[in-house]
């Protein structure tokens, strides 16, 4: 399978015209069998309750019964399951869909033919869910762009439920630019209208692509490159009076420019860019603000301070070096931290009686670890060091609650704490220029 996306991919780079034909044999048994390989063992089942490990128990079978229906355009894709998981630092919840177990086969075979086609194509500002990118390589983009270029505005967007609304129609239509292969457009489209099943009850979906899909990172990614980027390469930038450069992690994205009148003139073209695309950017949470070495500058003339703005769960903000130079400083955002908190908070207090204490620990060192892990930026050290803080303390609270006689006091815990110390902070991405 591999040499056969290379292959492709290889096609794809030396001629960004040519639309592939014929790209449905890559669903074959053998790839389909190594896609079911690299699914997570402990994911959550579909609508049908088939877990991996029940799947795997006739998996030759199952598998030639899905390769005939694909054949002969049988299959149909069960409707995704929602769940809902809360927004950081939001009441709201935002909806997930979780596939069939044999559906997230299909769309495991389906991304990296279409990743292997588009990656080609995506361009260096686009950072989310794609191979060799992630989020700290768009913050260090971030940062490496305010830190070296002439940037005085800052343009924080937000597209209105963006996962929501993207037109199926239109995503075809752009996909039919690479893709002429109508099986491969016919699985993307059954994969589109498969519907949902919302506490037992079916609905349409007659837009957007489920979030917890495998494929619809893609998908989304895709969409979004005809949409944003390449209009912001072509039509944007062909027409700025000074420095301007995108930034995006899917549908997060900021837009940084020298003048104040590009500032303005690509949130008013973004608009009606989205428009012709069934998208709406979200008013209260977009905004034009001044950031940058220039804007810091006057400020401390002035003695004013300069706005921040959040991106990808930091607070981004202009700060000074001990020697008294500029410097962008990256910390972990109010909302992300509470959220977080509040998250291991509510596991805490809904597994202190169910789970022994020794089988707790580990967990909770896998969630200090996970947390320093995306958080651990250079300079956000405090940051961690307040999240280590309140988790030993809300750690020691809930273990007091276990049952209505205290089981330990402080000098008890920092004993325990001696022989089982939890991960301390420390920096797992530095920012260098």
């Amino acid at each position: 399978m591999s040499n056969k996306l290379a292959g492709i991919a290889r096609i794809a780079k030396q001629d960004k015209d040519v639309r592939f034909t014929s790209l449905i044999h890559l669903l074959s048994k053998a790839n389909l069998a190594i896609c079911f390989k690299m699914l997570e063992k402990n994911a959550a089942p579909g609508i049908d309750e088939v877990t991996i490990k029940e799947y795997a128990q006739s998996l030759d079978t199952n598998l030639d019964d899905l390769v005939k229906r694909l054949k002969g355009k049988w299959y149909k894709p069960k409707p995704v399951r929602r769940v809902y998981i809360p927004k950081p630092g939001k009441k709201e919840l935002r909806p997930l869909g979780i596939p069939a177990v044999e559906d997230k086969i299909v769309q495991m075979a389906l991304k990296w033919v279409l990743q292997a086609i588009y990656e080609q194509d995506f361009l260096d500002c686009s950072h989310g869910f794609r191979p060799g990118k992630s989020c700290h390589s768009a913050i260090k983009e971030l940062d490496m762009a305010i830190m070296k270029h002439p940037v005085n505005y800052v343009d924080e967007v937000d597209i209105h439920r963006f996962f929501d609304t993207v037109n199926h129609a239109k995503l075809l239509e752009l996909l039919q630019l690479r893709i002429a292969d109508p099986n491969i457009l016919w699985l993307v489209r059954k994969f589109l209208e498969a519907g949902i099943m919302d506490a037992g009850t079916w609905q349409a979906s007659d837009e957007g692509v489920p979030q917890g899909g495998i494929v619809s990172p893609i998908l989304a990614n895709i969409y979004l490159y005809y949409v944003l980027d390449v209009w912001f390469q072509t039509e944007f930038q062909a027409h700025t009076k000074g420095y301007t450069k995108l930034i995006r992690y899917c549908d997060d994205f900021v837009a940084l420019c020298e003048s104040k009148s590009d500032a303005d003139r690509f949130l008013t073209g973004l608009e009606e860019r989205l428009a012709k695309f069934n998208l709406q950017i979200s008013q209260e949470k977009t905004r034009s603000i001044k950031f940058g070495r220039q804007v810091w500058k006057q400020a401390q003339k002035d003695g004013t301070k300069v706005a921040t703005f959040d991106f990808l769960g930091f607070t981004h903000y202009c700060g000074k070096s001990r020697k008294g130079w500029f410097v962008m400083g990256h910390r972990t955002s109010k909302r992300s931290l509470n959220a977080k908190l509040k998250s291991n908070n509510n596991w805490l207090r809904s597994i202190r009686n169910m789970i022994p204490f020794k089988e707790i620990w580990p967990i909770i060192k896998a969630k200090l670890i996970g947390h320093y892990n995306y958080f651990g930026i250079n300079g956000n050290i405090q940051c961690l060091g307040k999240y280590y803080r309140r988790m030993k303390l809300m750690i020691f609270k809930w273990i007091n609650r276990r049952s209505q006689k205290k089981s330990m006091n402080w000098e008890q815990f920092n004993r325990y704490l001696d022989w089982n110390p939890l991960p301390m902070p420390r920096i797992y991405h530095a920012i260098l220029y």
